[in-house]
């Protein structure tokens, strides 16, 4: 799959068979429209494209909502698209600017200038151009003048992203992780960089690993502890323009995440740390890639440190139970 980081660097295809869309999450929804994208690209012999934002274009229309919760951050998106077989990735940047076209000057600038469109793979709900104002109508109306088919993903297969999104999310906030990997289709990951904490960890036996998320939107899980894998980067290289590599960690381990606001402790500040099983190296400054696996039991305060203690070495034994560790 090649990479590009907006519509400038990408010189227009002579056959291009193309979907448009965020694809968060990149779940078995998606996967839907992906498969029909890869058979309409084999039926015409032509090369697919998938067009996506970055930032997300809620962050550019509505800068003041706060709610946007987003499963992948941007990495792990195009790592899961690369899985899926697409040959073109384009992120460009969602602009007011690029919002502001109407949706001919959007079909004829982008989807046949920019990327040079001959069949376009959407659902019946997608909305483009100023004010949202495009839609399936106009791309059919539109596709005999600017020489392009139009393939409409079934209503069905469209209704299947939108639960499959809502029941992932769904699942996160109440920690259900084995649904959620469930309806994504593989294993929900947080990504971040290992800062430094206040060693509280350290003190009681269990050292942790202080993640900081890449992506400020990222969607965190609920608070409580976890089964997780532990992929471990020295130097995670971030998405560039070129023939995508997938990183490939320098090592794996198997660890216990927690997730909470450390109400024995402090009780304030939200933290993520990951206890790694059987591993005594520094690690400070890598990245890790934090596969969640199974959800042990939710946050609670204790009343004394050494309660905490007993009860963690409790979820570690059923951790390691769940590995055969």
């Amino acid at each position: 799959m090649k990479i590009y980081k907006s519509l400038d660097e990408f010189e227009p295809l002579s056959n291009a068979i193309v979907t448009i869309g965020t694809f968060d999450g990149v779940h078995i929804g998606h996967q839907k429209i992906l498969s029909k994208l890869r058979e309409c690209a084999a039926e015409r012999n032509g090369e697919t494209i998938l067009l996506t934002f970055f930032p997300h274009p809620r962050l550019i229309i509505n800068p003041n909502d706060d709610n946007l919760r987003l499963i992948n951050d941007i990495e792990e998106k195009t790592h899961r698209l690369a899985l899926s077989g697409i040959d073109h990735l384009i992120i460009t940047p969602f602009t007011r600017d690029f919002s502001n076209q109407s949706p001919e000057e959007y079909i004829s600038n982008v989807l046949v200038g920019r990327l040079g469109t001959k069949q376009i793979v959407i659902g019946y709900d997608h909305h483009f151009g100023k004010d949202r104002q495009g839609s399936i109508k106009d791309l059919k109306e539109l596709a005999e003048i600017y020489d392009y088919a139009v393939e409409q993903i079934p209503e069905q297969d469209i209704e299947d992203v939108a639960v499959s999104s809502t029941k992932i999310r769904e699942s996160l906030i109440k920690g259900d992780i084995e649904a959620a990997n469930k309806y994504l289709g593989y294993t929900f990951e947080l990504t971040g960089t290992v800062v430094r904490g206040d060693q509280i960890g350290r003190e009681i036996g269990f050292p942790t690993a202080n993640l900081n998320v890449h992506e400020a939107h990222k969607l965190i899980p609920a608070y409580g502890i976890y089964a997780v894998e532990v992929e471990i980067y020295a130097n995670m290289s971030t998405v560039h323009t070129g023939e995508y590599v997938a990183p490939q960690p320098d090592r794996i381990a198997k660890g216990m995440a927690y997730i909470g606001t450390r109400p024995t402790v402090d009780g304030m500040n939200r933290k993520i740390e990951i206890n790694l099983l059987d591993f005594k190296d520094d690690i400070y400054g890598t990245t890790l890639r934090v596969k969640f696996l199974k959800f042990i039991r939710h946050d609670q305060w204790f009343d004394s440190l050494e309660a905490m203690q007993t009860q963690i070495k409790e979820d570690e034994r059923k951790i390691r139970a769940y590995f055969g560790a």
